[in-house]
């Protein structure tokens, strides 16, 4: 006959798990995995249950941005935690480098990490040699998955799928540009008062906080970049021009503004313009005319 430790003495033992919103895979929905854990901890007579950490919808690749993850490691260095109970090294990070780091530093305070699906616990000796191995490969996959997904992206840019947001004048509904006629009557004011009356756009932007005309966002603020912005919006002749950001490493998600690292999805004519090609050609003329980059 088994017994139990006396609650003091058991280990209090977290758990972490990660979903991505992503997935289809209802076995590895957020509740599941968290009654998963619940069962697991509760069947075993020396563990307490600290606390279940669950980020949800955010991606593995990178632990900044995970804040329950960051709070169990909070956790574990206040010395609220003798273990830590994890599916799988997928799931616990797909950086071969934050998974060592994290590890290394929960050995080193005593705590170990147990991810059940892997069957590798970093309290045995082959524990880290084989966390080696599994996390190299989950930021493999990683990888080869960031790719298989930027390459599907491009082929449906270059289908005439719109990625982004609405806009002054259109709203974008299911990968498509549809005019939303209010809007588009304040981008046609704005081109006139540039190229018809030519006011530099600091003088476009207060006359429409004098006139108490909405922004895309709704409220009426107007600043001289945000009408410099829609001055030079090709969007507004009717092309499309997407990939203006890109992302360099798919470990960070960081975007950054596309130079030539990687080729435009250019698309004319792909919409419904709001501005006629001639009045738009005229006004990057006018816009050229004056101080190169300024507002």
């Amino acid at each position: 006959m088994s017994m139990s430790l006396p609650e003091h003495a058991k280990l209090r033992v977290a758990a972490y798990c990660r979903v991505s919103t992503d997935r289809e895979d209802q076995a590895n929905s957020f509740e599941n995995q968290r009654r998963y854990f619940m069962a697991c901890i509760e069947r075993n007579p020396d563990w307490v249950l600290q606390h279940i950490y669950a980020d949800e919808g955010i991606s593995g690749t990178s632990t900044k941005k995970r804040r329950q993850f960051n709070a169990m490691i909070a956790a574990a260095r206040a010395g609220e935690i003798d273990l830590i109970l994890t599916k799988e090294v997928s799931r616990f990070a797909r950086n071969t480098l934050d998974t060592l780091t994290y590890t290394r530093e929960l050995c080193r305070r005593g705590i170990g990490v147990l991810f059940l699906i892997d069957n590798i616990d970093t309290r045995q000796q082959d524990g880290e040699l084989r966390l080696t191995i599994m996390s190299s490969i989950a930021q493999e996959e990683s990888r080869k998955t960031s790719q298989r997904v930027k390459w599907g992206q491009t082929r449906r840019m270059e289908q005439g799928v719109v990625f982004g947001g609405s806009l002054l004048g259109y709203d974008v509904q299911n990968g498509q540009m549809v005019l939303n006629p209010a809007g588009a009557e304040t981008v046609r004011l704005i081109f006139h008062k540039c190229l018809q009356e030519h006011k530099s756009a600091a003088v476009i932007a207060g006359e429409l906080c004098a006139a108490g005309i909405p922004s895309s966002r709704g409220r009426v603020k107007w600043s001289a970049a945000t009408v410099w912005k829609i001055l030079k919006n090709e969007k507004y002749c009717g092309d499309l021009i997407q990939k203006k950001t890109y992302t360099p490493d798919y470990l960070t998600h960081e975007k950054r503004y596309n130079r030539g690292q990687e080729r435009f999805v250019v698309i004319r004519d792909h919409h419904v313009p709001i501005i006629d090609r001639d009045t738009w050609e005229a006004t990057q003329r006018e816009l050229a005319s004056r101080r190169v980059g300024r507002p």
